[in-house]
């Protein structure tokens, strides 16, 4: 098993959508995320933080191999200088509060 972690654009949130859905990712998370970086010096010398995002999900490496290749296929993205990021994890052990085996 694998963790996929997107980092994104909140504009770009459609296409992440699509390729999560078109990828077969049947459940994942989302987060709201302020993002810092470089850019033009705003009023008080330093930059506007980006309306960002973080979506994660826990997929067979198969399925992380595709997210990971439609990420990089994914063009038309809000701001070029901002495209969107994927990482992937290895996953080495799992366990729920339901009592199950651990995987």
């Amino acid at each position: 098993m694998k963790i996929i972690i997107l980092l994104y654009l909140e504009e770009d949130q459609r296409c992440v959508t699509r390729f999560l859905k078109d990828n077969g990712v049947m459940a994942y998370s989302q987060l709201p995320m302020e993002g810092h970086g470089s850019g033009v010096a705003g009023w008080y010398g330093s930059t506007a933080p980006y309306a960002s995002r973080m979506a994660f999900a826990i997929v067979p490496e198969d399925q992380a191999q595709a997210i990971l290749h439609a990420v990089k296929g994914c063009n038309g993205v809000a701001d070029p200088r901002h495209p969107i990021h994927a990482i992937q994890m290895a996953v080495e052990a799992t366990a729920d509060s339901g009592g199950g085996a651990p995987a």
